[in-house]
């Protein structure tokens, strides 16, 4: 069920990890941002669009996490875009022989069924630092950063007063911290104030996963973040309730074990 969170954008939340796929109007049909987990779900989400009148003219994906990269043929063929390290990240998954079954290793069991490999990861790039998504449309702006995986993009669409974050920002998911990069905890910091950079212009918040949130939801859950991975940097522990014994997910403290050694080790 597609809900309204500002005027021209919409947000349909699956069942899996509470995600968000997004929907943009422009003047010709819409913008598909991370469109969903299940066969299902999508089909419907389809079907609801054309009810609408309103045909997906382009996608993108905010980074190459397996359920940020899902497409359905019932969308249409269009134009599906990622930052350049997003799509060189896609390219180099689908170029393995046996990419489906690494990407299988990875899916919670009880949806495996249900989710659409077949057109996973077919992302266009845009061209390294493009500003905006080229489309017919308000304005979305990309704030690239690397943060939780390469080419990860929060997109800004400040004529509606709308961030889409992307795999941050969640008040249900700690920072997750891309574990492979040389300077994780920084790259996860200078994110952070990359978005708080447009905050004053954000009157709703949409995470990847989680609950959409305002002004000031977006503030804190900013300060929430930094905390955590400062506290992280110093070798701390963090009085986060997501990772706590009141977690949100029964294993998100296991999680958060498991960033702290892989921090020790690096």
């Amino acid at each position: 069920m597609l809900k309204q969170v500002a005027d021209g954008v919409l947000v349909h939340q699956s069942e899996f990890i509470q995600s968000n796929s997004v929907v943009v109007q422009g003047r010709a049909g819409v913008l598909l941002i991370d469109p969903g987990i299940t066969r299902n779900e999508m089909v419907d989400l389809a079907t609801d669009l054309r009810e609408l009148g309103q045909p997906v003219v382009a996608g993108f994906s905010t980074h190459p996490d397996w359920d940020h990269v899902l497409w359905h043929a019932s969308f249409g063929v269009v134009p599906r875009y990622g930052t350049a390290r997003c799509a060189a990240s896609m390219r180099d998954l689908l170029a393995t022989a046996n990419w489906k079954d690494r990407v299988a290793e990875i899916l919670p069991p009880e949806y495996v069924d249900e989710i659409p490999m077949d057109l996973l990861g077919f992302i266009t790039g845009l061209p390294a630092g493009a500003a905006q998504i080229p489309w017919d449309g308000p304005e979305v702006r990309i704030l690239e950063h690397q943060a939780h995986a390469t080419g990860h993009a929060a997109l800004f669409i400040k004529e509606r007063g709308v961030l889409v974050a992307g795999d941050m920002l969640s008040d249900i998911l700690m920072p997750f911290l891309d574990l492979e990069a040389k300077n994780p905890i920084e790259d996860y910091l200078n994110a952070l104030l990359l978005l708080q950079g447009v905050a004053d212009g954000v009157d709703v918040i949409i995470p990847g996963h989680g609950s959409v949130g305002g002004a000031e939801q977006l503030r804190a859950r900013i300060e929430q973040d930094r905390v955590y991975a400062q506290v992280l940097r110093d070798g701390g522990v963090p009085e986060d309730f997501r990772v706590g014994p009141a977690a949100p997910l029964e294993w998100l403290p296991d999680v958060h074990r498991w960033q702290v050694e892989r921090l020790a080790q690096k």
